[in-house]
């Protein structure tokens, strides 16, 4: 098995076939792993369909619902524990954004009357909200709780996929931009192996490479052409707050969120810019974040900040996941977004599906483009 790209993806992926005794090799054109994985070391890391349904398509929704239960038993077989909490996520609002606050809870709603298992927000008043998270009582006068919603911990999480990896006996090489032609190379030496492409934005030259001999109808649309939505986070440490679930406050912009990590570390974000700049993190984008999670907890203003954080997201023209096949045991996954760690289990679980039994049973049924080769090989996946 080949993969490019050693993100979330190519981890996930790796592992589960390491373990299922496949030789695996990843192969990653960052120079250590430390500078690897892209938006998914940067992000925040949370699992909360519904409240994002707010800006997304219900087949994304349906993915991250499905992939909340599989998280569990995914970092269950990892190397090294990951922190991991379904504590749910808490909505507030100040008094002038009360208008926005109703136009959100109707989204909401709206998603629960479609998609009957997710629990349904609960609406919150001063004294109920003091008692769902104490550290902003007396600070919102409503808010909103979503049950079962979650977070982990993104960087414990790709330093334990990589320790499983190479307790698999699984080989990793930094530095080494591969292209899809010689992966393509690769397996015309290994007949019965697979090609799984993970590079994110990496793969935008190739993406689209097969496109003028598109094999399905779908397969243009799938096909992109590949974009970089920036985003920007803080990294915080404040010992003085005990947020103890995700956290969002409304915006009439966008909803700022911040994300509570073990030894009070906060995550802090919500910037949505349509670029590709990698450049640092703009003054307007760190006093908003900043303002933010001051207005939520006083406590913010003795914390220290840690990082300030800039990456793009891969995503493709309708900002919704795809899967290709342009030729037969290959694979293109890409265009995962904002949602990377929300859906991920689920991209995981229709690619294995997919090498094992050349179904597309799982994807069909959440609504994930899988667009296959005309002329793929019928056989299932071997090493």
């Amino acid at each position: 098995m080949l993969i490019l790209g050693a993100g979330l993806m190519g981890r996930l992926l790796g592992v589960t076939l390491a373990q299922s005794g496949y030789p695996v090799q990843l192969v990653d054109a960052a120079a250590d792993a430390q500078q690897a994985g892209g938006a998914a070391r940067i992000a925040a890391a949370m699992l909360a369909p519904l409240a994002e349904s707010a800006v997304t398509e219900p087949n994304v929704v349906a993915m991250g619902r499905y992939a909340l239960p599989r998280w569990r038993a995914l970092c269950a077989g990892l190397a090294q524990p990951v922190y991991f909490q379904q504590n749910g996520t808490l909505i507030v609002w100040h008094r002038q954004d009360a208008r926005e606050a109703v136009r959100f809870e109707a989204l909401l709603r709206r998603t629960t009357a479609h998609i009957p298992e997710l629990p349904a927000p609960q609406a919150l008043d001063a004294t109920a909200l003091a008692e769902v998270e104490p550290a902003v009582a007396g600070r919102f006068a409503q808010g909103l709780y979503l049950p079962d919603e979650g977070q982990l911990d993104n960087r414990q999480l790709l330093d334990a996929l990589l320790a499983t990896l190479h307790g698999l006996g699984a080989a990793v090489r930094w530095g080494c931009a591969m292209t899809l032609a010689q992966a393509l190379s690769w397996q015309r030496e290994h007949p019965h192996g697979w090609v799984l492409d993970c590079r994110g934005l990496g793969a935008r030259a190739d993406w689209t490479a097969h496109a003028a001999h598109a094999p399905h109808p779908g397969t243009a649309r799938a096909r992109g052409p590949l974009r970089g939505v920036r985003g920007e986070v803080v990294r915080l440490h404040a010992p003085d707050v005990t947020l103890r679930r995700p956290t969002r406050l409304l915006h009439p912009r966008y909803p700022i969120y911040i994300a509570p990590k073990p030894d009070h570390l906060f995550v802090i974000g919500a910037t949505e810019i349509e670029s590709d700049d990698l450049s640092p993190a703009s003054v307007r984008s760190t006093l908003e974040l900043l303002s933010a999670a001051y207005a939520v907890h006083p406590g913010f203003a003795e914390a220290r900040v840690l990082e300030l954080c800039s990456q793009c997201r891969p995503t493709l023209p309708d900002n919704l996941p795809a899967v290709v096949e342009p030729a037969p045991r290959v694979l293109q996954i890409n265009g995962l977004y904002r949602h990377g760690f929300m859906i991920s289990p689920a991209l995981h679980d229709a690619v294995i599906e997919y090498m094992n039994t050349q179904q597309t049973t799982l994807a069909d049924r959440l609504g994930l483009a899988f667009v296959r080769h005309d002329t793929r090989d019928p056989a299932p996946c071997t090493a």
